[in-house]
């Protein structure tokens, strides 16, 4: 969990500061989108808005063959027969879920796709065309991310935490009328998935965890190592960091009308080349999706508030998923790339205790983003998973090649 602790609490603090320099960016700026505030973009020390988000994904998603629609759902002003709002306020004010449908092949089983922290759903930009081709696909911005509704976020434990994600989720389904779903979830996304697959394992069919979060709480060696870390002088200063709810996002908002620029080096030194020759982008996707990772990230904080709740300094999760393994009443497939910082060891432990099926598949050459770095990789394992749903005979489908079983 080590790792983890440095990539989730300063992972944009630290890497963009060491991997800038690796790279540079050799595009120019992103057109922005005009905005409905009174004051011109050039003249606006955070140069962005809600507009300016969904601008910048639909041109991303420009790169997408299949066709798709665009929606902001209706999730109310918080859920039904609770005083506490999504945002804690007497107002009536409905909030709402970006959302985009792909056309899928009629009787297609429908894949509902969770993006993880700090990211929105525009990141499984690579993905699309090729699970639409098996599946109706439908990607959401979880509440307090993208281009979704940014409440304020005044939750104050994990327990609220945690419903604010759920709580709007399955706000979210009842107003899109799905029921027996496939669940995909990616690292925090992943965690919340699997959260929601507990509290509402009816409408899940199977469930997919692709290098999740919150999984476990970690070793005792790695509570030591933390804590030794947390000693020094750095250790005491991310601490208080942690603590005070300091996210990445405030460097970039801090950094006003230069953020754009920076975030395009760091984007571009990111996805550099690690696993394969080939490279992750071409330089349009490059140039494109940072341009959308900005704008996603310098908009008004909301969902990135809920990191200290839902882990502790260390990054070790309060609710681990473990606690809960033998509740779950959902198949569950984890997928990890053998580079991926998150342990593929621990969904081996909740496996070990699950009464359901479940199987752990590692996808070579790839890291945390697997689905970005391996993509081919991904779609096989993804497919596997989902072979009852596919596939006549889903007992005969052989593992796919080059696949690690766990």
């Amino acid at each position: 969990m080590n790792q983890s602790f440095y990539r989730w609490s300063s992972l944009i603090v630290r890497k963009m500061a060491e991997e800038i320099n690796k790279s540079e960016l050799r595009s120019s700026p992103s057109i922005i989108a005009k905005s409905r505030s009174l004051w011109p973009s050039v003249l606006r020390w955070i140069p962005t808005s809600t507009d300016h988000i969904i601008a910048s994904e639909k041109r991303l998603l420009s790169l997408i063959k299949t066709p798709y629609v665009q929606e902001l759902v209706n999730i109310g002003s918080g859920p039904p027969g609770s005083t506490v709002r999504w945002f804690r306020s007497s107002s009536n004010e409905p909030r709402f879920i970006n959302t985009v449908t792909f056309d899928g092949k009629e009787g297609s089983p429908t894949l509902v796709m969770v993006h993880g922290y700090a990211a929105s759903q525009g990141f499984f930009f690579k993905n699309f065309d090729y699970l639409a081709n098996r599946f109706k696909v439908i990607a959401i911005d979880q509440l307090g991310w993208g281009g979704s509704s940014r409440p304020d976020f005044t939750c104050n434990s994990t327990e609220e935490t945690e419903a604010w994600f759920i709580d709007s989720l399955e706000e979210w389904r009842k107003e899109k009328n799905l029921s027996n779903f496939i669940l995909l979830g990616h690292s925090f996304g992943g965690y919340v998935a699997a959260k929601y697959a507990l509290k509402h394992p009816e409408h899940v069919q199977h469930l997919i965890l692709v290098g999740p979060a919150g999984v476990s709480t970690g070793s005792e060696e790695k509570y030591e190592s933390v804590n030794r870390f947390r000693a020094t002088w750095k250790g005491v200063i991310l601490s208080h960091l942690w603590e005070s709810n300091f996210t990445p996002q405030k460097i970039i908002r801090g950094l006003g009308p230069w953020g754009p620029d920076l975030v395009r080096k760091y984007t571009a030194a990111r996805f550099s080349p690690r696993y394969s020759v080939e490279g992750v982008f071409t330089e349009e996707e490059s140039r494109l999706l940072s341009d959308y990772v900005y704008h996603i990230s310098a908009a008004k904080a909301s969902g990135e508030l809920c990191l200290k709740y839902i882990f502790a300094f260390g990054a070790f999760a309060r609710s681990p998923l473990l606690n809960s393994a033998s509740e779950w009443k959902v198949p569950t497939t984890f997928i990890y790339g053998t580079k991926d910082w998150m342990d593929y060891e621990a969904a081996q432990a909740v496996r070990k205790q699950m009464k359901v099926p479940c199987e752990v598949i590692r996808v070579p050459q790839a890291g945390h983003f697997v689905f970005l770095e391996n993509r081919d990789g991904f779609h096989s394992a993804v497919l596997y998973a989902c072979r009852r749903f596919l596939s006549p005979d889903p007992d005969a489908e052989p593992f796919p090649e080059g696949l690690i079983s766990a």
